[in-house]
């Protein structure tokens, strides 16, 4: 599997931005689809945003559709998650996530997470 470190989140007032990243090693990193989820407190994990291996293809949530971009850059081996007009349930532990089936139904690898605090 690959490993995956997220870097980038933080605290930021709503309305405001964040850009996350996901740091990529131990395999060839273009063999994967990759993809950010996130859990808030009290609440089950769920699906941001997935992306090809390529890149050619994006899907996200409707929760975060026209606010959040993802993006990646295989050359070097790392993700993105570009998060703008953030709102406080936003608010969550995002998770970065990579697998070769391109839907990432079961993930085999994941990150540590990384925190996001948007504040009203």
């Amino acid at each position: 599997q690959v490993q995956l470190v997220e870097s980038g989140g933080g605290l930021v007032q709503a309305g405001g931005s964040l850009r996350l990243s996901c740091a990529a090693s131990g395999r060839t990193f273009s063999w994967y689809a990759m993809g950010w989820f996130r859990q808030a407190p009290g609440k089950e994990r769920e699906f941001v945003a997935r992306i090809s291996y390529s890149g050619d293809s994006k899907y996200y949530a409707d929760s975060v559709k026209g606010r959040f971009t993802i993006f990646r850059d295989n050359a070097k081996n790392t993700g993105y998650l570009q998060m703008n007009s953030l709102k406080p349930e936003d608010t969550a532990v995002y998770y970065c996530a990579a697998d070769p089936d391109v839907r990432l139904l079961r993930p085999g690898s994941w990150g540590r997470g990384t925190q996001v605090t948007v504040s009203s």
